[in-house]
């Protein structure tokens, strides 16, 4: 049997833990816009802050910092 004729499970968000996660989070959101909407604002100045960090780590995992081997121009390789 090949992995290929395996079936394929549903991904999480289509299983039904997944979909319990998904209407619990859709409750709890609506619940703290709802009766807690001054908690809410009031927060949202701390997590603008939280997000400009975690943004500068996250999106900056593609760009491979450190260990860069520049090429030399070839000037510099005529003079060695």
């Amino acid at each position: 049997m090949d992995r290929n004729d395996l079936p394929e499970s549903p991904s999480f968000w289509r299983s039904p833990a997944g979909m319990t996660l998904l209407v619990a989070v859709a409750v709890g959101g609506f619940y703290l816009l709802t009766e807690h909407t001054a908690h809410v604002f009031g927060a949202l100045p701390y997590l603008l802050v939280l997000a400009c960090p975690l943004m500068h780590v996250f999106m900056h995992r593609g760009h491979h910092h450190g260990g860069h081997q520049h090429p030399r121009s070839e000037d510099e390789q005529r003079r060695q």
